[in-house]
């Protein structure tokens, strides 16, 4: 297996920096949000009463015995200086692979948390699994909502930082389940934020927002100051709302918080929902692919974010995470609440992206090219890094030709195109 298919080491992060940006709302907004919140949460405890899950986890054992407390605190232990010990959620997820590989290599302790629903194929998570235990990295298949699980992780383990990347992700999906981004995306927040507040010692907390929140902004670029009150999308308004959750526990217990709102992430081990990966699946297969346009025929474009700049920017975060203030659920003082885009800060057309795609598969995509359905899309995404450049040393080096080449070289190995003996790819 050539090493190009694995995730990269982080380049060099700054760790000497302490600005700490804040988004604050105005009243009648926050307001607004509080009521959405209370909806949302009625909303859940309706879905929780019915029992109608449409997403299926997979069974886990249960969290006791010493072989499994082992595990844990050998996965946990941290081998370089000054290193850090990081509960990664949604470890066996695209970006949670990613992080934990490169936090591990590095030499700091890292235990994996994930649900293994089948919102996409199980068996690629499986796979990144498999690759994560190679090196040492325990994965507990449990949903971040088990409130025992969680307690226990943290009675054997002091961690010092919480990763959280577990949430239902998806625009489009959300019309088909909306209350399984209600179960992730909110309540398992809250789930874990009670934990991490609850700590003694507090974790410094990094989560994944979404480039989504800014939703129907039509400033370009996308700056953090930005208004984001308006958004497109369930999917979007979940991550809003996690915004104002997480500064509420920041404000109130103390909690050090960063959040990271991801422009498009794509790379090798990706999600087979996202674009790239399904016009390269139908592509190779012969099948069309359906590309949207938006008003007045106008392409749509994102801003393409290669999955080691993102993974940079993941443990950038960490290393500068200010330390959390409160103690057994009381804040002692002030406590850093921090927002950041990640991006590439270079916008591509879709078209654009399937051109590079038919050029390294040496293959013609057969193209439909429709309207953009009211599903909760946006027309267009572009990042404004300066902050993160400024506090994160983040820089992103990876355009979207080369980390497509690296991409499809990926997807060619792991279904099995190279050796002639194609995998079968969930549709």
């Amino acid at each position: 297996m050539d090493e190009e298919l694995f995730p990269s080491t982080p380049g060099k992060i700054k760790s000497d920096r302490r600005t700490f940006h804040r988004c604050f709302a105005s009243t009648s907004t926050m307001f607004l949000w509080a009521l959405f919140l209370i909806a949302l949460t009625a909303s859940y405890l309706s879905f929780i009463a019915t029992g109608n899950h449409h997403i299926h986890h997979t069974s886990h054992r249960s969290v006791t015995g010493p072989h499994w407390e082992k595990r844990v605190v050998s996965s946990s232990q941290i081998h370089r200086k000054n290193g850090f010990s990081v509960l990664v959620t949604g470890a066996a997820g695209f970006v949670g692979t990613h992080v934990s590989l490169a936090l591990k290599k590095r030499g700091d302790g890292v235990v994996g948390i994930d649900n293994f629903n089948d919102y996409y194929d199980p068996a690629l998570k499986k796979a990144r699994r498999k690759m994560l235990e190679s090196k040492n990295i325990f994965i507990i298949n449990a949903d971040i909502n088990d409130q025992n699980v969680l307690a226990k992780l943290f009675e054997i383990v002091a961690f010092t930082h919480v990763m959280h990347l577990a949430a239902q992700a998806g625009v489009r999906y959300a019309m088909e389940n909306p209350k399984s981004y209600v179960h992730s995306n909110i309540a398992g927040l809250v789930t874990l934020l009670e934990q991490c507040k609850s700590a003694d010692p507090q974790p410094a907390v990094v989560w994944a927002s979404s480039s989504s929140v800014y939703g129907l902004n039509d400033k370009v670029p996308f700056s953090e100051s930005d208004r984001t009150d308006q958004p497109a999308s369930l999917y979007a308004a979940t991550k809003k709302a996690g915004e104002e959750i997480t500064h509420t526990y920041n404000h109130i217990y103390g909690l050090s918080i960063t959040g990271l709102r991801f422009f498009t992430v794509y790379g090798p081990w990706g999600r087979p929902d996202m674009a790239y990966f399904s016009f390269t699946k139908n592509i190779l297969k012969g099948k069309p692919i359906t590309v949207y346009r938006g008003k007045n025929g106008v392409d749509l474009a994102r801003d393409f974010t290669y999955i080691d700049d993102i993974v940079k920017g993941c443990v950038g975060s960490l290393d500068t995470a200010g330390k959390s203030t409160g103690s057994g659920g009381k804040k002692k003082g002030p406590a850093p609440y921090r927002i950041f885009n990640l991006g590439n800060t270079s916008p591509v057309t879709v078209p654009t992206l399937v051109s590079i795609l038919e050029k390294n598969l040496k293959m013609k995509a057969k193209k439909n090219v429709v309207d953009m359905p009211g599903n909760g899309d946006v027309p267009f995404t572009h990042a404004n890094i300066s902050l993160a450049q400024r506090e994160l040393g983040y820089k992103p080096t990876t355009d979207l030709p080369t980390g497509l080449r690296k991409f499809v070289k990926w997807y060619l190995w792991y279904y099995g195109y190279e050796q002639g003996k194609v995998k079968s790819v969930k549709s």
